[in-house]
């Protein structure tokens, strides 16, 4: 014991025992981030080489050749797997021109294209991964919950039954009644457009899916009232009472007016008679 006492003294062993620990360390923190990286939700390195050819022929007029953005798009080093998806799956991206505000529309590109561009993105460094099934599963959510989150984080903009509404500058919230369940989750990562970004530590993953599980119950429950008239809310059913009522009303007289007889008294012919 005396040898390894005498070895420890000395300053190269210090420097021995630091460099092993940061060799540990980064072993476990590359073991622990590879099951979750990028590779792991955007596929392999081919299908991220195929990404990258496609992004080059299709994307980089706008976001540049290495996504490092220009003048037209910013540059989407950092914004992961899920924003790509979300905006590509949607339809959003490739925009029809620039500077507008974007739109869902027919998606341009197959799932596996998305995966693979998403994937190159993803490889660029950092932002959120695109969820896992289980992840989005609406059946592991709480519909009761998610009906209160949502109208305290969402039903401003996006209305309480998510019918979409207008925002300042000519802007608008969309509609979800088209929107995934994989999608509402990626659009709450990422933030797209004037929507905030609710990471993980402002929204976890379980308030994210009570929110997903409320959305996609209300497109199915039934309307006990009659007509749903979109299900935006009170405001739009006093217009229709409101316009309903003014055209009954508007009809009525129309009918007494019509109904109405002149009380003048006329003459054989029809000619009104002279009084004496």
């Amino acid at each position: 014991m005396s040898w390894i006492n005498a070895r420890r003294r000395r300053p190269a062993a210090g420097y021995a025992a630091l460099l092993l620990g940061l060799v540990v360390v980064a072993l476990v923190y590359g073991s622990l981030t590879s099951r979750g990286g990028a590779s792991a939700q955007t596929g392999t390195q081919q299908d991220i080489a195929a990404g990258k050819a496609l992004f080059q022929a299709s994307c980089s007029s706008c976001h540049g050749l290495e996504a490092q953005g220009t003048s037209q798009a910013p540059s989407l080093i950092g914004a992961g797997a899920a924003a790509v998806d979300f905006q590509m799956s949607t339809g959003r991206m490739p925009a029809k021109e620039v500077g507008a505000e974007n739109e869902r529309k027919p998606v341009t590109f197959t799932p596996q294209q998305i995966h693979d561009i998403a994937g190159y993105v993803a490889s660029l460094g950092g932002g959120p991964e695109i969820p896992t099934a289980e992840q989005v599963d609406p059946r592991n959510g709480d519909p009761g919950v998610g009906s209160q989150l949502f109208s305290a984080n969402c039903a401003q903009c996006h209305g309480f039954a998510g019918a979409g509404g207008a925002l300042t500058y000519g802007k608008d919230a969309p509609p979800l009644t088209q929107a995934t369940p994989t999608q509402i989750y990626e659009a709450m990562l990422t933030g797209p457009e004037a929507m905030p970004v609710f990471s993980d530590g402002a929204l976890p993953s379980q308030a994210k899916r009570d929110i997903i599980a409320y959305i996609t119950q209300t497109r199915v429950e039934p309307n006990p009232g009659g007509f749903s008239l979109g299900r935006t809310g009170p405001v739009t059913e006093g217009i229709v009472i409101f316009l309903g009522g003014m055209g009954f009303l508007v009809v009525i007289a129309l009918w007494i007016t019509a109904k109405r007889r002149d009380p003048r008294p006329t003459g054989p012919m029809g000619t009104e008679r002279k009084q004496s």
